[in-house]
């Protein structure tokens, strides 16, 4: 197996308890300032077991979340055969444990990779994108996705899914219940209590473009280059990814149930040629800056 697959190990590890050491602190923040506001020191002591179980529950069971969110089901050998034996012989020759195997079905051709480590892996591929690959370019995909696997790639992605969606929903909450004009302080404290409440939203308001920016350090999108080559070195026929990736780029289609907490999982944009707000996640290389880097 080539080198390179294992040498982000360690990094990804640190930035898996950067990201769970940061969502910990930024909820006890807000525990905090909510239990000023409402002078309830209670709020405080909830914020500090939330953050304690979401931490765990995104370690442990970040792959499940991460399954229901794309709405992938277990593919059985005899349905699925070509998928099947790709990621088996593959994860064979990687010197890894076969991952679990999913289908989404869904006709925009994709794929992903998930699970907290290899003993706990998955590899999930889009119906799309088994209607429209050969034997070759399944394989190149198929080598993408274990190198995520082999470099633990996958586990700061996953967390992230969990933290970062995490955050973002207290933040939409929040902001709803100033928007339906929620009276939060008792007699005396109200104009204060509102005030401070105001700021407040305004501040978790600005917290979108800040996740998305600390999502594009966390995961870095030179992971993606990393993956293709050592998937390329993997199969020994970096053509088959290639084209692969083109075939996946042309497909133009977004995934149905692709969300801006998952988007960095697939192996391409699932949002299509018209991503949106999606420019905000570039956690993807331009695929033809893949595809050369590839046949280069």
């Amino acid at each position: 197996m080539p080198a390179t697959l294992y040498t982000h190990q360690a990094a990804n590890i640190r930035k898996t308890w950067f990201l769970m050491t940061a969502f910990f602190l930024v909820v006890i923040a807000l525990g905090w300032l909510f239990s000023q506001v409402w002078g309830n020191p209670a709020i405080l002591y909830g914020a500090i077991i939330f953050a304690g179980l979401m931490n765990f529950f995104s370690y442990w069971y970040s792959d499940k979340i991460v399954i229901k969110l794309t709405g992938a089901r277990p593919a059985s050998r005899q349905e699925f055969f070509q998928l099947w034996n790709a990621v088996e012989n593959l994860a064979i020759t990687a010197g890894l444990p076969r991952p679990k195997v999913y289908v989404v079905d869904d006709p925009a051709p994709n794929a992903f990779a998930t699970g907290r480590d290899a003993k706990h892996a998955v590899i999930a591929a889009t119906t799309g994108l088994l209607q429209i690959l050969d034997k070759t370019e399944l394989e190149g995909v198929i080598a993408h996705e274990l190198s995520h696997i082999g470099n633990r790639d996958m586990l700061v992605s996953t967390v992230a899914v969990v933290l970062v969606g995490f955050v973002t929903i207290l933040s939409d909450i929040f902001l709803r219940s100033r928007l339906h004009g929620l009276n939060v302080g008792g007699r005396g404290r109200g104009n204060r209590a509102g005030g401070i409440l105001l700021l407040l939203g305004l501040i978790l308001a600005i917290l979108a473009p800040i996740i998305a920016f600390l999502i594009k350090l966390a995961i870095s999108r030179k992971r993606e280059f990393l993956a293709d080559a050592s998937g390329a070195l993997l199969t020994r026929y970096p053509e088959g990814l290639a084209n692969a990736l083109r075939k996946i780029s042309a497909g133009g289609a977004p995934l149905r149930r692709a969300t801006n907490a998952t988007a960095h999982l697939f192996i391409a944009n699932p949002f299509g040629a018209h991503g949106g707000l999606t420019k905000l996640f570039m956690t993807h290389p331009p695929v033809a800056e893949r595809i050369k880097a590839l046949l280069t």
